[in-house]
């Protein structure tokens, strides 16, 4: 049997011919592949969070100096790091809910220039004066961030992937500390520390500028999505729509037992995170021997170490999600064994004296810690569903709370105690306490009952 060419091709015919497009519309259409904007996006809000955290933590790097400039006390300085999660805190939900009412596409980059503003504000300090209020709108301004990217995260990658691109959105917590870190020791060799805040404000700005014009908030909206990556982000939504309660949002969810396990393990993992984003440079030049460009350099290894805590552990849970089908296992277990993992390490460095060897130490507990921060936020996805910046707002403002208190509490347990010591009990104890907070409710059991 032969194929006859000329019945697609050519006819000697006239009736018979057929036109080009004739002949491509019965022959099979390629499989189409899917656009991958929604890693675009996740590449914006991972440059956002980068920037903000730079911002928010250049301060402890220049800490003594600014100290010694304005004539401030070390708790003055403590009070003025801490002014920062005072407004964090209690702006979270009202953020929440502009991010909720303007959307993101205009609430994150109002937030980023807002927030660099206030950074470039802080080059006028003169005294606390003006060092105080530029640090509470710098808070006021970067607590949008989160609730608002978590959103996004729910609205453009499905359920089987959150845990994984949260995992890559807190990294970059690391990833700003890090550099924050590093960078500002280097700037200061070269420029005081106002135009170091200067010079910290311009990225923000930018940053603003371009995510405006490129994103949109839904994959349908955006014309870089083809109808193939909509339908690998829609249908793994589907997949997690039992677990979601799709109406109003509702306070009763603050009665939930889940809510309140995750507002209780964030306010002690930010407690002892804030160690590095606060007092870590000068206790390392106090207690080790460090001077400031070697206290900034050795301060962002345990950031560095953070950022592949975060990228590893999304990625665990979400395997383990996989592998056994329970929220309880995949985010409630990693986090349990990542809390053990980091009080070990902070036990042990205790007793080192090395600066290089302690900060080594360190930064394992602190990879071991980055475990759990991507396991906080998918289950705030998991369980919140398009009200996902409200639930997480709630857990978020407990965390802001912890990260209040330890820069003001561990100049006064230095003082009482003669001794660093006492702050590294502490910093130990917290990641015991937030290891018994997540074992204290079940993440498969739903949010709340329903409401009416």
């Amino acid at each position: 049997m032969s194929l006859n060419i000329g019945a697609i091709g050519e006819s000697s015919h006239p009736g018979d011919a057929r036109s080009s497009d004739d002949v491509a519309s019965i022959l099979p259409s390629p499989i189409e592949r899917a656009t991958r904007a929604r890693y675009v996006v996740l590449a914006w809000l991972c440059a956002a969070t980068t920037i903000a955290y730079v911002d928010r933590g250049c301060i402890s790097v220049a800490e003594s100096l600014i100290r010694k400039d304005l004539g401030l006390t070390e708790s003055q300085m403590g009070f003025a790091m801490s002014a920062f999660f005072l407004t964090y805190a209690f702006f979270q939900f009202p953020t929440a809910m502009l991010d909720r009412l303007w959307g993101s596409r205009r609430a994150l980059p109002f937030f980023a220039t807002a927030w660099s503003l206030a950074t470039a504000a802080g080059a006028l300090a003169g005294g606390m004066w003006v060092l105080l209020p530029a640090r509470l709108a710098m808070g006021a301004a970067e607590a949008g961030i989160f609730p608002s990217a978590t959103g996004v995260i729910g609205r453009w990658f499905p359920a089987s992937r959150r845990a994984a691109m949260t995992g890559i959105l807190t990294s970059f917590m690391g990833v700003g500390g890090a550099v924050g870190a590093a960078l500002s020791g280097l700037v200061l060799t070269v420029v005081s520390w106002p135009w170091m805040f200067l010079i910290y404000a311009v990225p923000g700005l930018l940053w603003a500028l371009g995510f405006y014009a490129w994103f949109r908030e839904t994959p349908r909206e955006h014309p870089g999505v083809n109808p193939a990556e909509r339908d690998v982000i829609e249908r793994g939504m589907e997949s997690a729509s039992a677990r979601t309660l799709n109406r109003p949002f509702s306070w009763r969810v603050l009665k939930s037992r889940a809510v309140v396990g995750l507002a209780a393990q964030q306010f002690f993992r930010a407690l002892g995170s804030m160690f590095y984003m606060s007092w870590f440079p000068t206790f390392l030049q106090q207690t080790r021997g460090a001077d400031v460009w070697e206290a900034g350099l050795l301060t962002s290894m345990p950031h560095w170490a953070t950022m592949a805590g975060s990228l590893t552990g999304g990625y665990v849970s979400d395997l383990v999600l996989a592998r056994t089908g329970t929220l309880r296992s995949a985010r409630q277990g990693v986090a349990v064994v990542s809390m053990a993992g980091c009080t070990a390490c902070i036990v042990l460095a205790y007793f080192v004296s090395n600066a290089w060897l302690a900060v080594l130490i360190f930064s394992v507990g602190a990879f071991a810690a980055g475990l759990a921060g991507p396991c906080s936020y998918a289950l705030t996805i998991d369980l919140g569903g398009r009200d996902t910046p409200q639930v997480f707002s709630v857990m978020n403002t407990s965390g802001a709370v912890g990260s209040i208190v330890f820069p003001a509490i561990a100049p006064a347990l230095v003082a009482a105690t003669g001794s660093w010591n006492s702050v590294l009990v502490v910093f130990a104890a917290t990641h015991v306490a937030a290891g018994v907070c997540w074992l204290a409710f079940d993440a498969d059991r739903p949010l709340c009952e329903p409401v009416g």
